[in-house]
């Protein structure tokens, strides 16, 4: 996944009340100018794909310079007889056995730490010898020490074993560059269990405690290098249990599907496994292996049971295999048309994702942001999760359920995600005081964090919040009702700000809320501050961690909450797909509440409409001159990057208040969402206006999009209606839309928050399902214009691998909306900078794909959405999902430094100082504990950019998602 990544935040308000808010994820590497260019340092990486009398070879081209490399030609010598037959990603030319290769003119810069990938087919007889060296404009590349190669071999994935049998662990590891292994070390995620020193390496883990482990094998050699291993998930059983090679089967019409039994522990005498249908789909029965004996000699053995399915039914049965005084293993076996491939993958997929012992799922069941913990992206931990993790999993159940008719899961996700991650009446408990006519205290937003604190000034005038008192009515309570963004899922910071508490500590158990971006559009993930949601004072500085972001006379005790609007919209649009699937099924009723509670959602959601401080939209400029908004002229009916809410925790001299966003950003529209809050009758808000505001939003936002679209197609950034957070005055000239001023990068700057093209596909994606439902033909106006330049930026390989865009770069400017008349944008232009491989984003692209192909009969949008598809499932499958190998060069940030003002101290929960020396590790020495930290250790002192194969919830999530939207839509 390419690092270039997303995130979002939010920002302070009222009285020393801050919300913050930020989601995946982003490239934060900053370059420094020096007085002369430094020597080009380079590496190179050669893979073949080797077919016997033929191959692919890809060649990924790091910088490990300091400064940028503008255009390279890469040279390389064969021993053999290999002959060149087609490149691509560069002009490949041969001449002899020396290869030579030329970049395009969109991968031809390499900024420092960033890496290209060029690659081509050959043919060949004999041997097939990889060259040697390589170089690139001349210069040698030479290679930086690689770290051991480390392999897990024992236990298998997804084993299970019963508390107090030894667990058997088992690595091999091989050293490069003529080092040898000095040492591996077996870990329990970030619990080391054990080590060994010479090989073959084993340790015998006992005293696992009864749940899921996630296991990892690390190696050192002799140089001080280290790699670790992929992680295997494994489940420890309370007691003898009987264990499936699987959780979930697909069995197509007319055919057979096949899993194993085995037993988890060895037992004293013969033990007879019996295999039965217990509920579902009658059209699926057991036809062999119904009844199986293990020995105490075989009990490790695998055993088949098969499945079949009948001609013509359809949906989820499930399956007991029960033996006397064992735990039973439950499979459910879903019976799919017999020609509906991506379907089978979609529950081939779901079943890792959801499989306990592969480490996605807290034991709550809360989706981590991503399997490993050692990732800094918008969670600065792996384990922490965000609203849209939520939103995802609803997505995902949801498509469960049209494949399955199973709709209980759905329901159970949004149930975990209103227990979780929607804040109870305890922990907003002084709403009833807030006062709709002074909705919040003005503080401006400032460009860098070393300008914080931002002085609140009761000087400058607030509007009104016309929807706070028409929300009570329709559903009797002061209390908001979204999700909090950013959770803290295994309270590694140890707040311990669960749900109804506030700051428990370090020793509470399970998720707490937490808050991290803060100060302004300049502050990255690694310049932040993390605090809790409710602060009692009781860690950070004499003020808890207020007066870091607020500057005020005196700071009461208080709770503060942000929210992501996109994440919420995907929550509406998942349980819009719900409905329209159920009932397809006859089965409405079962998704009926969740579907009430999601129109409740949309109808809070209307906060993130309006100007932060509920300011007239359009041409507001300066605090004081800037009027206050009255009635609904302070909505701009776009989705905006947050909303917001807070208050004191005195419930006896409270006060509260809200605030919406200035900034709207194009990632973040969601029509569809609009569509259905608006016009679906069972997704209609009770409230008096709701439905009305969203249709209002619908057109604004098809508008919004037209506006943005580039000459070449791509969709620019968004616009605000207050320049620089503080209605500062724009640069001269600047174009607007409904007088809110166009902005290349709205809400923050490192990186631009446009550059990634993960937002192009999600944003669009909603569109095409939009357009797809309806024939909308603003939509497809949009989308056949965004659609042609997507594709002809896209490549696939002969092998099947492809190639889009990463990162995007923007110049000019929309002409200003005239919605008569809507100008041509022939000054608005993209570039792409470089090109991806990112398989979370391939699943966005798809499903984009697919939906506007479905409607459109567009064949080319057809069959690439089909290669992306097969691409992932062909060459990036691994045991807990789809994933690539990724280059993190900004993890050299690790020691950047962290604002806090002179003479500011604190303490963070677990001890570590808060002063104005604070780097981003040394406010999270839990790091230094992680398994994979060695290899940021040997990064920053010097050594090559690492790589990490992660494992993102969202991610696998996409992808699932788009091979069902295929096999719905296209198979």
């Amino acid at each position: 996944m390419d690092p270039r990544r997303r995130r979002r935040r939010t920002r302070r308000l009222w009285t020393a009340a801050v919300a913050a808010l930020a989601l995946p994820l982003a490239t934060l590497s900053t370059l420094t100018s020096t007085a002369e260019a430094a020597a080009l340092q380079c590496s190179v990486d050669y893979k073949t794909n080797d077919w016997g009398s033929g191959f692919t070879a890809d060649l990924t081209i790091t910088n490990r310079g300091t400064d940028p490399i503008n255009g390279w030609t890469l040279g390389y010598s064969y021993s053999g007889n290999q002959k060149l037959s087609n490149g691509w990603n560069g002009t490949w030319t041969q001449s002899g056995s020396t290869v030579s290769v030329q970049s395009a003119t969109y991968n031809a810069n390499i900024a420092a730490g960033a890496a290209v990938t060029t690659g081509a087919q050959f043919t060949y007889s004999g041997t097939n010898a990889a060259p040697t060296s390589f170089t690139i404009n001349g210069t040698a590349c030479v290679g930086a020490h690689q770290p051991p190669i480390t392999v897990l071999t024992s236990p298998t994935a997804g084993a299970i074993y019963t508390q107090g049998d030894p667990v058997p662990l088992a690595a091999t590891a091989a050293a490069a560059d003529n080092a040898t292994i000095s040492k591996v070390e077996f870990y329990d995620d970030t619990t080391l269990l054990g080590t060994d020193t010479t090989a073959p390496y084993t340790f015998s883990a006992t005293g696992l405690a009864a749940g899921a482990h996630s296991l990892v094998a690390k190696a050192y050699d002799s140089l001080g290098a280290a790699g670790t291993s992929t992680p295997v998930g494994i489940t420890v059983a309370s007691g003898p249990a009987v264990v499936a090679s699987v959780t979930q089967l697909a069995v197509q019409q007319g055919k057979t599907g096949t899993y194993t039994l085995r037993l988890s522990t060895q037992p004293s005498s013969n033990v007879t496994v019996t295999t039965a249908r217990v509920s579902g789909n009658t059209g699926l029965s057991v036809t062999g292996g119904a009844s199986l004996t293990f020995t105490p000699s075989n009990w490790n053995t695998a055993q088949t049971v098969t499945i079949t399915g009948n001609a013509t039914g359809t949906g989820a049965a499930a399956f007991d295999s029960t033996a006397a005084g064992l735990a039973k293993a439950t499979v459910t076996a879903t019976q799919i048309a017999g020609q509906k491939t991506y379907d089978a993958r979609f529950l081939e997929l779901y079943g890792k994702i959801t499989n306990p012992a592969n480490g996605y799922f807290s034991p709550e069941g809360i989706p981590y942001h991503s399997v490993e913990t050692l990732i800094v992206e918008a969670p600065d931990q792996g384990h922490e999760t965000t609203s849209e993790a939520y939103s995802y999993l609803l997505w995902l159940q949801a498509t469960y359920g049209r494949i399955t008719g199973d709709w209980s899961k759905f329901n159970g996700a949004w149930d975990l995600m209103e227990k979780y991650m929607i804040p109870t009446h305890a922990d907003q408990p002084t709403n009833s005081f807030y006062n709709a006519s002074k909705p919040a205290t003005y503080a401006p937003e400032l460009d860098t964090p070393n300008e914080y604190p931002a002085r609140l000034d009761t000087s400058i005038s607030v509007g009104q919040d016309p929807i706070a008192a028409e929300l009570k009515s329709a559903y009797g309570t002061d209390d908001i009702y979204g999700m909090h963004w950013l959770q803290d899922v295994d309270n590694v910071y140890g707040y311990g700000n669960a749900p109804g508490k506030c700051e428990a500590g370090p020793a509470d158990t399970g998720p707490s809320y937490i808050n991290t971006f803060q100060r302004g559009a300049q502050e990255s993930v690694w310049e932040t501050i993390p605090q809790p949601t409710c602060d009692q004072f009781k860690y950070g500085g004499t003020n808890g961690y207020l007066d870091l972001f607020t500057g005020d006379a005196s700071y009461a005790k208080q709770w503060k909450f942000t929210n992501a609007p996109d994440a919420d919209a995907r929550a509406v649009q998942a349980a819009y797909w719900a409905d329209v699937w159920a009932k397809q099924q006859g089965k409405g009723a079962d998704v009926s509440a969740a579907v009430g509670k999601a129109a409740k959602m949309g109808d809070y959601l209307r906060y993130s409409m309006y100007d932060k401080y509920f300011k007239k939209i359009g041409n507001c400029v300066g605090p004081s001159a800037c009027a206050a908004g009255s009635g609904k002229n302070s909505s701009a009916y776009l989705m905006s990057w947050y909303y917001a809410w807070g208050g004191a925790t005195d419930t006896s001299a409270g006060w509260a208040w809200r605030i919406g966003s200035s900034h709207s950003h194009s990632g973040y529209q969601n029509p569809l969402a609009a569509y259905a809050l608006s016009a679906y009758a069972p997704l209609k808000p009770k409230s008096a206006t709701g439905s009305a505001d969203w249709a209002t939003s619908l057109t604004r936002q098809l508008e919004f999009y037209r506006w943005l679209q580039s000459n070449e197609g791509a969709i620019a950034g968004g616009a605000t209606n207050s320049w620089a957070g503080r209605y500062a005055t724009p640069p001269a000239g600047k174009s607007t839309f409904y007088g809110m001023y166009y902005d290349q990068q709205p809400v923050y700057h490192d990186p631009p928050s446009n550059q990634w093209f993960g937002f192009q596909a999600w944003s669009m994606e909603r569109v095409a399902e939009y357009y797809q439902q309806t024939g909308n033909a603003a939509a497809k106006a949009v989308l056949d214009k965004w659609v042609t330049w997507a594709l002809s930026q896209t490549t696939v390989n002969p092998d099947g691998t492809y190639r889009f865009p990463a990162t995007l770069s923007w110049s000019g400017q929309p002409d200003t909306w005239n919605a008569s008349s809507p100008g041509a944008n022939t000054g608005l232009h993209v570039s792409v900078v470089d090109y991806t491989n990112d398989v979370g984003v391939a699943g966005a692209y798809a499903r984009t794909l697919t939906y506007y192909a479905a409607k459109s009969g567009h064949a080319q949008a057809k069959t690439v959405a089909k290669a992306l598809l097969d691409g992932m499932w062909s060459h990036y499958q691994d045991s807990l999902g789809i994933a690539t190998p990724e280059t993190r060069a900004d993890y050299n940030r690790f020691d950047d430094g962290v604002y806090v003002p002179s003479g500011w101290t604190g303490k963070m929960p677990n001890g570590d100082t808060i002063n104005s020396s604070s780097t981003f590790i040394s406010l999270r020495s839990f790091y230094k504990n992680d398994p994979n930290w060695s290899k940021i250790e040997a990064y920053l002192a010097g050594g090559a950019a690492p790589s990490f194969t992660y494992h993102r919830f969202w991610a696998q999530a996409d992808i699932a998602l788009a091979l069902g939207s295929y096999a719905e839509l296209l198979e």
